[in-house]
């Protein structure tokens, strides 16, 4: 296993559509190990695998709380088959878009197909935090950050921000 950089907002691999999954070999499975040391080292509840620079539709998750057992949970190649007319706000916030939050307007149920580490197709009907969850990482792999959900105004505020910031931490890296 391996820890690697989450890639953050302004970097444009982030907007990147990602590629389905064509066979789930041994480098899937440890770019599944390094997603999940990853994550939890962030620490976080989800991690699409183009936010450490892997344009590959691989999620992983764990919602379960600290002082709970780990659950580790593995999307590969997901994709919403179903979703609710009934829709659900949350608070959101992004590894990739450090300590930003806002409220965003999601379905509030949603069916999910997608492929486990076996190969085996699976199915799950998502609501409360998984249904936002599993939503906001199949985002990603479509190049979709959660604050495309949110106004123009709060939006351009918050990318202009990690502009500022990333052109700082070049200049700085510079000197």
């Amino acid at each position: 296993m391996a820890l690697r950089d989450i890639l953050i907002l302004p970097d444009k691999r982030l907007r990147q559509v990602s590629k389905p999954v064509a066979k789930i070999d041994s480098a899937v499975k440890k770019l599944v190990e390094d997603m999940f040391e990853t994550m939890y080292d962030a620490p976080g509840i989800g991690l699409a695998a183009i936010q450490i620079g892997e344009p590959r539709r691989v999620v992983t998750m764990d919602l379960s709380k600290k002082e709970d057992e780990k659950q580790p949970q593995v999307f590969i190649n997901p994709e919403i088959v179903a979703e609710s007319d009934e829709k659900s706000a949350h608070e959101e916030g992004c590894l990739s878009i450090p300590e930003y939050y806002e409220e965003v307007e999601r379905p509030a149920v949603v069916t999910v197909k997608y492929l486990d580490l076996d190969g085996k197709v699976q199915q799950v009907e998502a609501t409360g935090l998984l249904a936002v969850c599993i939503q906001h990482e199949i985002d990603h792999l479509n190049g979709v950050l959660f604050i495309d959900h949110i106004s123009k105004l709060k939006r351009d505020r918050v990318t202009k921000k990690f502009i500022k910031a990333a052109k700082l931490a070049a200049k700085d890296a510079a000197e």
